[in-house]
């Protein structure tokens, strides 16, 4: 964990390096909570700042915008805009990490004003979310800096208040934590973590979890299961292949509704025969976040003891180039009997997925949910910062439109064109592994997985373009950002909730 969290007094979060103080913005002008103490790192703290102060000083109406107040020998105080309300899940998020900005490598004390919160369990999740994801660090990924928060009233916060500040302290932690986790992994070059390493890092962390069975499949398991896209694929590499498939159960004598996850685990692509260019694989280290997203979220619903069953499946794999490698032109059988003819080896992940998802359906769930970084168009059309979600029915789009919403990760839905089924006609397979040119890539592919998903409820995340971040910005750090995770989170909370009323 990049940030260890606490709950605090305002006596004892008095005594950290900063103290971040939220201000919310009536017009121009910047409002400080009546519960806040008057009197903080020896500053005296007026109930609001003028326009004037506000431009002077460089505090911003938008979420984030920071002013710092500097002390000689006590606490500095930040000052965090939360825009114009107290009760936005995502500015809280950008407050925390502002607050945390602002503190260097210091310890914050995050004074929390919770009369004017509707739900503080939400608010304190969202706000630890953003301290601790701010705060990684691949150079350094632990450190000893406390992040407390520190929930405030008039005269005191209720004891229910205060009980769900703390819960939801708690389940940022553990939200942010494993997020952080995944980021982890997917920014650990490939040098360093084969498809045989990838795999002993997720089965290490899911031992430690609640209720979670884990097992690996070696190469000749993955032959005697007929996973001829996944062999396909790595046949190129001398690193031998993997797949990862664990299971969540909390309640095996009760029907939980059960979700299955498939994420695409390529640890590194050349592009294979169809080689990319050289700075098209500067990156592809990157291209096995969809394996390391599907584990951290069954990780997260452990140590949140949700009431969901869940099976996560990670086919893994190097896409190379070596003597063995598949020729553009060669025909793989997937695992249900369907074969796909290879004309770009670049479009590897939905030959695996494919695998995945024949699994998938074996394992008789309610819902399908696979993530990739698959397409390149799936970028050129959204762009770095929000996701396409492929939906094959309404109530599952509308999940996780509200699951979205609530992680503050933006998704964008996409139509699955039934018309777009000939660009993936083959004259010799099944199917071929792409579409027409420079031409709704993301639809063909999602039409393709389709195909092995037996037309259960079924969602494909292709977060290509927000899978990894060039620059950071608010919470989101440079470099890997196990895009999806939290939303796949808040679908599996609100599916578990559902069926528990």
């Amino acid at each position: 964990m990049a940030r260890i969290i606490r709950l605090s007094t305002p006596d004892e979060g008095a005594f950290q390096t900063t103290i971040a103080v939220p201000v919310v913005f009536d017009g121009d002008v910047a409002v400080i909570a009546e519960s806040v103490p008057d009197e903080l790192g020896g500053h005296t703290l007026p109930r609001d700042f003028s326009k004037e102060w506000c431009v002077q000083h460089g505090l911003k109406p938008e979420p984030g915008s920071v002013v710092l107040l500097h002390s000689f020998d006590e606490s500095n105080v930040a000052l965090v805009s939360l825009g114009s309300s107290y009760n936005n899940l995502e500015n809280y998020r950008l407050a925390g990490a502002a607050a945390v900005r602002s503190a260097g490598d210091g310890s914050v004390a995050f004074f929390l004003p919770t009369d004017g919160i509707e739900y503080p369990r939400d608010a304190a999740q969202a706000l630890v979310e953003g301290a601790i994801l701010s705060s990684y660090n691949f150079k350094k990924p632990e450190s000893d800096a406390t992040f407390d928060v520190v929930p405030l009233g008039l005269p005191l916060p209720t004891v229910a208040t205060h009980n769900l500040v703390a819960e939801g302290a708690a389940r940022g932690a553990i939200v942010a934590d494993g997020i952080n986790w995944a980021k982890y992994l997917i920014d650990t070059p490939a040098g360093h973590l084969s498809p045989k390493s990838l795999a002993k890092h997720v089965v290490k962390r899911l031992d430690e979890d609640l209720y979670v069975s884990v097992e690996t499949w070696n190469e000749a398991k993955i032959k005697e299961e007929a996973l001829g896209g996944l062999l396909g694929v790595g046949q190129g590499s001398a690193q031998p292949v993997r797949l990862v498939y664990a299971t969540y159960d909390p309640d095996p004598e009760k029907a939980l509704p059960h979700v299955a996850l498939v994420g695409k685990g390529v640890t590194f692509d050349s592009g294979g025969l169809s080689i990319k260019s050289g700075e098209g694989m500067m990156a592809m280290k990157t291209d096995m976040t969809g394996a390391a997203v599907v584990m951290t979220a069954l990780s997260i619903a452990s140590r949140l003891k949700l009431p969901i069953r869940i099976t996560a499946i990670a086919p893994m794999t190097e896409n190379m180039t070596g003597g063995k490698a598949t020729r553009p032109g060669d025909v793989l059988t997937i695992r249900n009997g369907m074969t796909i003819e290879v004309l770009n080896t670049d479009a590897e992940g939905r030959l695996i997925l494919a695998d995945g998802l024949s699994l998938a359906v074996e394992a008789n769930p309610d819902a399908i949910i696979d993530v990739a970084t698959l397409t390149g168009a799936q970028a050129v059309a959204l762009g770095d910062e929000v996701g396409a979600i492929f939906a094959s029915t309404d109530e599952l789009a509308n999940y996780f439109n509200e699951a979205s919403s609530r992680s503050g990760e933006q998704l964008w839905r996409m139509p699955l064109v039934a018309n777009y089924e000939s660009h993936i006609e083959s004259d010799i397979a099944d199917m071929k592994n792409i579409g027409k040119t420079g031409r709704a890539g993301s639809i063909s592919a999602a039409l393709l997985l389709q195909r092995f998903t037996d037309g259960r409820p079924w969602v494909h995340l292709d977060i290509a373009g927000p899978g990894r971040a060039d620059v950071a910005r608010g919470y989101v750090t440079k470099g890997a950002t196990a895009f999806s995770a939290r939303t796949i989170v808040e679908f599996l909370s609100a599916v578990g909730e559902a069926a528990n009323v």
